[in-house]
Parts: C-alpha cells; structure tokens; sequence
C-alpha cells in the first residue's frame, strides 16, 4: 500500500475540518481481543471498568502509570473518522489506526478541551488530558508523514491522531448512531 504524502495529507484536511462541532455519528467501532487483531462491530458495550468490554486495553501496560496498568485515562482512543478514512484510502483498512471509536466529529482541543462529555447511545464519555501520539505501528501502517502530520502543530491542534477517553457512564453503543456533546469541561 503507497502512503499519502505531506502534500495529499494537506489536500485532504479542509474535509476533516469539516466535521461537526455538537451533533455527528459514530462511523466505526473497533475491538481489539489481542495484539495486532482487530473485529469491527456493529454493537459495542462501554464498561466504566473495562471500556470496550472485549477490548483488551484492561490488560495492556502502560509507560505512564508508576505500576505499569493500564491508565484509567486512556481506556478508549478516538480518533476523527474523515481522518482516518483520509490516511487509510481503503475502508477496509480503517480499523489498522489501533482506535476503537471512529467519530465524525471535530475532535479538535478548542472543540472538546480535556472535561468535555460525549453522549453515544445510553453511554457518555470523557476527554481526558492524556495526549494521544502516534507509534511505530501507526507510521508502519499509514506513512512516516502521515506521524509526522499527526504530531505537527496542527495535528496535534486538531488532534488527527484522536484523542484518550474514558467512561463516566456505562452503555451500548452502535454503528452509526448519533454522537453528541453534552457539556464542556467539568
């Protein structure tokens, strides 16, 4: 698969930053049971304790935990679904970005700063400070200019590499239903 350059990156951002601000749709939701695999689902249950019950983030160590579990914070990686759609060119290959929500919706700071809720079906989300950065995997998958694009100023303004979550209230959540923002920081 060819990556997209810086240039074809800048192409395709006036699209991303197109995304609602209030009111979008979940477009994808991805479970990951274990390293490296991915199962898309058209139904998903977010657990305050687990987060996507079945995803394996609840055993994954963490670098920015002092005991190495996993960081409360980070129990749900967002990511904007025009981007994602953008750097993967084949749907098929959307769910490789390691996100478990795929949102049409404007994930940028100034829109949902650290505190900001999100209400998708019966469950709600959280924002957290928890920067969200891309990896080894991520520029494997997608281009070392499509990390370099994710963590430069704008990027990282826009948050096109997504953003860490956590659930403050549990629930189902589906494909294409609404994705709404129920309040700014608390």
């Amino acid at each position: 698969m060819e990556h997209l350059t810086l240039t074809q990156l800048d192409a395709g951002l006036a699209e991303v930053r197109a995304a609602p601000a209030d009111l979008g749709r979940v477009e994808l939701i991805v479970r990951r049971p274990a390293v490296d695999e991915r199962e898309v689902l058209d139904e998903g249950e977010l657990d305050a304790a687990f987060g996507l019950v079945g995803d394996t983030w609840h055993l994954r160590s963490s670098t920015r935990t002092d005991d190495g579990r996993p960081h409360p914070d980070m129990q749900l990686n967002v990511i904007n679904a025009r981007f994602s759609a953008l750097i993967a060119g084949d749907p098929g290959r959307r769910a490789l970005a390691g996100d478990q929500l795929h949102l049409d919706l404007d994930l940028s700071e100034a829109n949902l700063p650290p505190g900001s809720r999100l209400a998708i079906g019966s469950a709600v989300i959280e924002v957290t400070e928890q920067p969200h950065t891309g990896c080894a995997k991520f520029a494997a998958r997608f281009g070392r200019e499509a990390l370099r694009y994710v963590n430069s100023p704008t990027g990282r303004s826009l948050r096109l590499r997504g953003l860490n979550a956590r659930v403050v209230v549990p629930g189902t959540i589906r494909a294409g239903e609404t994705v709404r923002k129920v309040t700014g920081p608390t």
